[in-house]
């Protein structure tokens, strides 16, 4: 599922041929990826206008178009943004082509993403919490909405409302680097320990965004580059292998109807006292 790394490298790459560019040609191949209004509606108000810049907010992608309005994508679990592909392949849902002569496909093999054009995106990403990469998005802030929380860790990462943009892999892969048991509760971490999973979101998101995003399944860059951020996993995906840092059989449990993997040694359900929260450095 593209996450906020995979978003982000999306927009990044994108935003060079698209900005500045105005849709020429919309074509709605399945009339279900249109959430909150027609696929004629879609169509009609597109063309001709001018995309002015394009934003990542947490999962959705959205285009800013030239008459104030706001074009929004989600890809959810299996979309995919292709610029220029060869074929429009079976899994194509809609295709938008630009004054550029550019086209791009939103390919989707599960059928589950979805676009919006909307007179102000706040009403479809208007209730997403802070973005984590953001400069006043701070430890405190972190603990402090977690605090509010009696549930699993791992499902507050997962609630979009707390935080914006963090995916199931990507909150395997920072509480690892933070030592945190996914089925803690998230309003009795220590300071600490909130300071340490700041530290880590940061960090595994950066590290993430700076490989393109994981192509672990259908994701692809919008030209069909992968992306190689999966091959700095350490416990996401990994069931069954041994934990790269103490050898430990990294374990597989579900939270919140997502399969969650975790080392047992590292990521004790209740720390040993004597163990500081942070091991430093993965």
């Amino acid at each position: 599922m593209p996450e906020l790394p995979e978003v982000e490298t999306i927009k990044n790459e994108l935003a060079p041929r698209v900005v500045g560019q105005s849709f020429t040609q919309v074509t709605i191949l399945d009339i279900k990826l249109v959430c909150g209004g027609s696929a004629e509606e879609v169509r009609r108000g597109l063309i001709g206008q001018k995309v002015e810049s394009l934003e990542r907010r947490g999962k959705y992608l959205i285009f800013h178009l030239s008459n104030g309005r706001s074009l929004i994508m989600h890809l959810r679990m299996t979309g995919s943004l292709l610029l220029n592909p060869n074929e429009v392949d079976r899994y194509a849902r809609a295709v938008f082509h630009f004054s550029s002569g550019h086209r791009l496909v939103f390919s989707d093999r599960r059928r589950l993403g979805l676009v919006w054009l909307v007179d102000d995106a706040r009403a479809v990403v208007g209730k997403l919490g802070p973005e984590p990469l953001n400069e006043n998005f701070t430890s405190d802030i972190l603990g402090q909405r977690l605090s509010r929380h009696h549930i699993p860790v791992k499902a507050a990462l997962l609630d979009q409302c707390i935080v914006a943009g963090i995916g199931n892999m990507y909150a395997d892969e920072a509480l690892f680097a933070a030592r945190i048991h996914p089925l803690r509760k998230a309003d009795v971490l220590s300071p600490e320990e909130g300071q340490t999973l700041y530290q880590s979101i940061r960090r595994v998101l950066g590290a993430a965004i700076g490989n393109k995003g994981a192509s672990v399944d259908t994701y692809v860059r919008p030209e069909g580059e992968l992306g190689t951020a999966h091959f700095d996993f350490k416990v996401a995906h990994k069931g069954g292998e041994p934990c790269p840092v103490c050898g430990s059989t990294i374990e597989r449990c579900v939270v919140q109807n997502r399969g969650t993997c975790f080392c047992p040694g590292c990521q004790p359900l209740v720390p040993a006292p004597d163990i500081k929260a942070d091991r430093g450095g993965i």
